[in-house]
């Protein structure tokens, strides 16, 4: 037998070990081969880099694909596989150099392009990730190109272009639940219920089982007011993902929508167990114990819910009503004041019409009388759509202005 074929021979047996994942084995008969070749023997060398990538060791295969690439400088693929360990290991920088150097070998190449992009996304370089995904979908279209793209709109706040991006998949893949899942979240996030709710029906079509997308489509149930059916869906999600904060979070809701607050109380603490950092269980849990006459512990969770985030300004609206309900007077006033400079222009008529309600009930009559007009202003503001979703309010504003004679 001539020494190319049987040099072929152990490259398939090594092959053949690699895919059937039976690692200890490759590795050892690797071993034997670079014995044999001094050392030189490109494919074993790629191969034994790949499984200690596989195995987490991603300095070590590093090492040894520029091993490979050092025998072979020409081979594209070794240095593509340089490439994508320099960017597991976060040296994206010196990834993207590696990228380049292996576009002036070889044709046009997608995976070169897609992993480009994907370093320069990390770096933020957002604008020269773009281009290159684009060049990336030119050469051949991917929906992990596609996702990534439209990824980097989202982080530019470019909603539309996102939209886009994610309809442009699905011409080619149709049936991508990953990618109608987004595309439903992203309408979602402009406010498109209709939409969001068609994307994230037929991602359940094609994947009914994914927790992200009975999440969303659940939420939108529960925004109007089905709790049952909601509750139905998470259901579902929670055999998948039972440890998520997110699903007991919207779970606890759903029994704070049906007047179950002691299970509501029971769900959220699990949420928060779970996902401590998550500010808006926090805001929820304030909410729920203020809706139940428990103040103390409403303005415990409602800071907790503004350290997590400052910048919400209704957090500070409900604390100051807890507050206020603790008979902390100046405290509440400082809260509702700095809740108004949160929200700045144009404002919420809400934390005006409170903190009149408050101030009229200490007998700081001049005071309320100012913020009553300031909510009579901002209310004018509205829409037809805003002014009839909490029509309470106007009935309010009425009691107090019959109170303080304006």
């Amino acid at each position: 037998m001539s020494i190319s074929i049987q040099k072929d021979k152990r490259n398939y047996m090594i092959y053949q070990l690699y895919v059937r994942q039976e690692f200890d084995e490759a590795v050892r008969l690797i071993e034997q081969v670079l014995e044999e070749t001094e050392g030189l023997c490109e494919f074993a060398i790629y191969v034994k880099a790949l499984i200690k990538r596989q195995r987490g060791q991603i300095q070590e295969s590093l090492t040894l694909f520029q091993q490979a690439t050092a025998i072979n400088p020409h081979n594209v693929a070794n240095l593509k596989q340089v490439g994508r360990s320099l960017y597991l290991l976060g040296k994206h920088k010196a990834a993207i150099d590696v990228y380049e150097e292996a576009q002036k070998i070889g044709a046009p190449d997608w995976e070169i392009m897609h992993n480009k992009g994907m370093c320069l996304m990390y770096l933020k370089q957002y604008e020269k990730a773009i281009e290159c995904f684009r060049v990336a979908t030119d050469i051949q279209p991917h929906d992990s190109t596609f996702i990534q793209l439209g990824k980097v709109y989202t982080l530019l706040d470019d909603y539309g272009a996102a939209i886009n991006v994610y309809g442009e998949a699905l011409e080619h893949s149709p049936e991508n639940a990953e990618v109608l899942t987004t595309l439903g979240l992203l309408f979602l996030r402009t406010n498109d219920n209709d939409r969001a709710f068609e994307y994230l029906g037929s991602s359940l079509g094609h994947d009914p089982k994914n927790p992200r997308t009975i999440l969303a489509a659940g939420s939108i149930i529960q925004d109007h007011a089905d709790m049952d059916v909601a509750l139905i869906k998470y259901r579902i999600a929670a055999v998948q993902t039972p440890n998520s904060p997110q699903l007991w979070n919207n779970i606890g809701m759903c029994f704070f929508g049906k007047q179950r607050y002691i299970a509501a109380i029971a769900c959220l603490k699990k949420a928060l167990y779970l996902g401590p950092f998550e500010w808006i269980i926090s805001y929820n849990l304030g909410l729920v114990h203020l809706h139940t006459q428990q103040a103390a512990s409403a303005f415990h969770y409602f800071s907790s819910s503004i350290n997590l985030k400052p910048d919400f300004a209704h957090s500070y609206m409900y604390l100051a009503i807890a507050l206020s309900r603790l008979e902390d007077f100046d405290n509440a006033c400082a809260a509702y004041d700095k809740a108004i400079g949160v929200a700045g222009s144009p404002g919420e008529p809400v934390f005006h019409l409170n903190y009149g309600v408050m101030l009229a009930k200490h007998n700081r009559l001049d005071d309320a009388r100012q913020h009553l007009l300031q909510f009579r202003e901002l209310w004018e503001r509205l829409d037809e759509d805003a002014k009839n979703a909490d029509p309470e309010l106007l009935e309010q504003a009425g009691l107090l202005g019959g109170m303080l004679g304006c």
